[in-house]
């Protein structure tokens, strides 16, 4: 059986630039040729395959279904997306994406038929149908239920639409932020600015009557900066990202972003060599979150789970994590990266308890792996784009809020590592064996934050480490981020300030 290590990253940015384009047509604007990029103007018009006619997506969802099957699907999509990147003071690329095209699924018992267009017309579409629809030969095929709208709440606000704010707005947001990181400390000698934004617009109907359709905005925004003071060097980043309108720069301004990413820069020159060993662990809130988002979170999604594999399977109702921790997945939390009205497959968004007070209360499910252990649909069915088909993904999870405080678990921890910002790590879901990278980390002694060391990397098993959490503090707050599992998605992790007693620290010294 092959297993797919899974990961999660606050995406370097050669990464960030390939996932910016999820296929699709891409016009590339030149440094020369940046200045033209505003004189598209906002709301550029932009083809858009989402008036398909209804009833056409219901003979789709007919056709998909006359070799049998229980489940038909048909996912339609467009995406508008903008991207600007300034590097060492220069703007180097400028990218305006058109992506379209439909998928067409089948699920029959346990198996699943999926085919994709990049044309969203009737011959295309039934072309899909009929290739997904091998998967379910020999079988009954179930009588598709007449489309209906379906209403939800949503939980994403927009205030200043990304289609009307004109590209000089874009373009002054990257200086700003260039400036503000170069002028934090003469020692900063190089920044790097990436800017990107998209709406992507969804169509989701199924044989069971389901219809439904959005659009959801979305604003992502790196800054890294290199120090340099002639003897060490060190790239920190930051990262901005919502479900928003261009109204996130006023809630948090670009500067911020930027003075955050120099800070780390200059304080990790001094930085020394990472011991190693069995050691507690301090965790600053926030982006640390990411660990259990790696280690806890991955091994709790069904998909797994309905195989019989991974190191939560069968504990429903059993203690797994000690008392002071509880778990949560929500995808409603508002206008949060990872936040959906509905997954990609038309279920609502919700707040999913995973583990509350050391007990496993459930898993996150799709439509799939819910029926395969007959469990509810938790609305964490997620797709990268039409390409893909939706699997089992996490949308906003982190460690809820203790009642610990965050100064009393520093200065009550003797000695170990404090853990203020984490590159990413990957997980085997099956064994549950994690490993992660300290991008910045400082030794603790008697009580008190010292010395900034480098090299540190935070090895361990899930449930070892959530066994281990001894103090959870009252401080929560999250960092946005990418999850790659096959197929990227957009996250968020979070956590208060948490004590982990004893975790094995790979370190740089000898």
């Amino acid at each position: 059986m092959k297993v797919h290590h899974f990961s999660v990253h606050d995406i370097p940015r050669r990464r960030f630039l390939e996932l910016t384009m999820k296929g699709g047509l891409a016009v590339a604007v030149t440094p020369a040729l940046l200045s033209q990029l505003t004189a598209c103007g906002p709301g550029a018009a932009a083809m858009t395959p989402l008036d398909t006619d209804r009833d056409l997506i219901s003979r789709v969802l007919k056709k998909a279904l006359e070799k049998g099957g229980n489940f038909s699907e048909v996912y339609i999509e467009n995406r508008i997306s903008r991207q600007i990147v300034m590097e060492e003071s220069v703007f180097r690329s400028g990218l305006y994406g058109i992506s379209q095209g439909a998928g067409v699924r089948v699920i029959s018992g346990n198996k699943t038929g999926y085919a994709y267009t990049d044309v969203v017309d009737e011959a295309s579409l039934m072309r899909a149908a009929e290739v997904a629809a091998y998967v379910a030969g020999g079988g009954s095929p179930a009588a598709a239920v007449k489309l209906s709208d379906t209403d939800y709440r949503s939980f994403v606000t927009v205030e200043m639409p990304l289609g009307e704010i004109a590209d000089e707005k874009r373009i002054e947001i990257i200086k700003r932020a260039d400036h503000a990181a170069l002028s934090y400390d003469p020692r900063i000698k190089m920044t790097m600015v990436d800017y990107y934004d998209e709406v992507r617009g969804r169509v989701i109907a199924n044989s069971e009557g389901l219809y439904l359709r959005d659009e959801l905005p979305l604003l992502f925004f790196i800054v890294q900066a290199m120090s340099d003071d002639g003897k060490a060097r060190h790239m920190a980043r930051e990262r901005l990202s919502m479900h928003s309108g261009f109204e996130m720069f006023s809630q948090v301004t670009p500067e911020e972003v930027a003075k955050n990413a120099a800070r780390e820069a200059i304080a990790m020159l001094d930085a020394g060599e990472a011991p190693a060993g069995m050691m507690d662990v301090v965790m600053q809130n926030g982006w640390g979150g990411v660990l259990v988002h790696e280690a806890v979170g991955h091994p709790l999604e069904a998909d797994n789970i309905a195989k019989g594999i991974g190191a939560f399977t069968g504990k429903l109702g059993q203690k797994v994590a000690s008392e002071c921790f509880t778990m949560v997945d929500d995808g409603t939390l508002p206008d949060f990266r990872g936040t959906i009205n509905y997954d990609d497959e038309g279920t609502p968004a919700q707040r999913n308890v995973l583990i509350e007070k050391g007990v496993l209360k459930g898993y996150m499910t799709d439509i799939l792996s819910a029926g395969q252990l007959g469990m509810t649909r938790t609305g964490n069915g997620r797709r990268e784009s039409f390409r893909y088909i939706p699997i089992p993904r996490m949308t906003n999870t982190f460690i809820a809020q203790g009642s610990d405080d965050p100064e009393e678990i520093l200065s009550s921890t003797k000695k170990g590592i404090y853990v203020q910002s984490l590159s990413g790590g990957s997980v085997n879901p099956v064994t549950g064996m994690f490993n992660f990278t300290c991008r910045e980390a400082y030794l603790i002694e008697n009580g008190k934050k010292t010395r900034p060391i480098r090299g540190a990397t935070l090895i361990g098993s899930c449930l070892d480490v959530i066994s281990n959490i001894d103090a959870v503090g009252n401080d929560l707050a999250f960092g946005p981020g990418i999850c790659g599992k096959g197929q990227s998605a957009e996250v968020t992790a979070g956590q208060p300030t948490v004590r982990i007693r004893g975790i094995n620290v790979g370190g740089s010294k000898a």
